[in-house]
């Protein structure tokens, strides 16, 4: 296995043809388009083992600036470069009608006010524990929210402009509308929380913001597509900025487009970045050969943190969402990897490095998602819903049962029962 970026080849296991690397954040790949098959490979492993029927949960993301930081300044361009216009137009303004010194100084206070202001906060996640998240259902009925029942979710709620969606994975809130920083301040953080976070992310949780790495991966609870596995360098300066432009784990984010928005400007920001697609056809083969998720998931964490250590070597941690017992991990690194302190923990994802790492691994997926439907005439959907069934056995019919392998993890259950509902056909 080699990554044109960092100039290290980790050790094999079990060998480096079965991985697709790209370096820094380069995120793709490019090969042949599919081919139909007439012979169906055997599956005799299959097995029903580790479903992950997750499905597929969806929030809004995130744009906000901390109370009164000084907006990025690439966010800020539009204005900076029509400023000094606005000075000369406000000179001759002054000049033309002999106005007072403080009608300009007004100006510039006008000015400096759209600079040092934060934009309003129109989105936020808040991770809940299960009382919270029914604490929260009182609270909002005792202020006369109307409820919905929606996928994914515990309840939805929504009162005039302000809507909090519940999802059953976490749990977690996400808040969004008009009213919603009266709505953390005044009901979430004090009744709900007990604490104040809004603004104050660098004390609650200041490890955020020293250096470390943070892995995700995407495509795991899917069936069709590859597992994608990344990784992201922050820093203090490189989290406030990537805090600041909205990044969040990538399950909360609907939007691909967002995705794709999110995961440029992270590799514009300059962040060292890592990122593995292990494609179906050969995540297939390596499953069959490991025979445990858990194991495979911890491979290539490994080789994306030794990659990022030769890359930054001075990094102290590394931290990812906890998936296994860390034994099983700190077992798998490599040498750079085995000299740095391995965190591994619950709702990692609210780390802004692994969320940046979150961003990058969906990215990589649902561009492979969507460039192999392209090639095959089928729209191959996210998750394990009755439309991603339907997409299989359109895939069977037309190109045979040997094309699912290609685009499929065969391990899952719903594999399982496409391929017997069309052989009983």
């Amino acid at each position: 296995m080699e990554s044109a970026r960092s100039g290290v080849v980790a050790e094999a296991l079990p060998g480096s043809k079965y991985l697709f690397f790209r370096g820094g954040g380069e995120i793709g790949e490019r090969g042949e388009a599919f081919h139909p098959v007439g012979k169906a490979r055997g599956h005799g492993r299959d097995s029903g083992l580790l479903e992950h029927e997750l499905g597929n949960e969806h929030g809004i993301g995130i744009m906000r600036f901390a109370p009164w930081q000084i907006v990025p300044a690439m966010l800020l361009m539009p204005l900076k470069e029509r400023f000094p216009r606005l000075v000369i137009q406000a000179f001759q303004g002054l000049v033309g009608s002999c106005s007072s010194f403080w009608k300009f100084c007004s100006f510039c206070l006008k000015i400096s006010v759209l600079i040092l202001m934060p934009p309003p906060l129109h989105t936020q996640t808040f991770p809940l524990t299960p009382e919270q998240a029914e604490k929260l259902r009182s609270v909002l009925q005792e202020r006369g929210f109307s409820f919905e029942e929606k996928p994914y979710m515990l309840y939805a709620a929504r009162k005039e402009k302000l809507t909090i969606a519940v999802y059953e994975k976490g749990p977690k809130a996400v808040v969004q509308g008009r009213g919603l920083e009266d709505f953390i301040s005044f009901v979430m953080e004090p009744e709900i929380l007990g604490e104040a976070r809004l603004g104050y992310e660098e004390v609650h949780s200041p490890e955020q913001f020293e250096p470390h790495f943070g892995i995700d991966e995407s495509g795991k609870g899917d069936l069709f597509g590859p597992l994608v596995i990344a990784g992201v360098y922050l820093d203090g300066n490189l989290s406030r900025q990537l805090r600041d432009a909205g990044v969040q784990d990538s399950k909360a984010i609907s939007s691909d487009k967002k995705i794709r928005d999110l995961a440029a400007m992270i590799r514009k920001s300059g962040a060292p970045s890592e990122v593995i697609v292990l494609k179906p056809e050969r995540y297939n083969e390596l499953y069959a050969s490991i025979g445990n998720l858990n194991r495979l998931l911890a491979w290539g964490h490994a080789r994306v943190i030794e990659n990022l250590c030769a890359r930054v070597p001075d990094c102290p941690r590394a931290l990812s969402d906890k998936f296994a017992d860390a034994r099983v991990l700190q077992k798998a690194l490599l040498e750079h990897g085995r000299k740095i302190q391995l965190d591994q923990r619950t709702k990692a994802e609210s780390d802004y490095a692994v969320a940046a790492a979150s961003i990058l691994a969906r990215e990589a997926f649902i561009d492979w998602l969507e460039r192999s439907g392209k090639e095959l005439g089928v729209v191959l959907a996210k998750g394990v819903s009755p439309k991603v069934k339907a997409a299989a056995a359109t895939l069977i019919a037309e190109y045979g049962a040997a094309m699912l392998p290609k685009v499929a993890k065969m391990h899952f259950k719903t594999a399982s029962e496409v391929l017997a509902k069309v052989s009983a056909d």
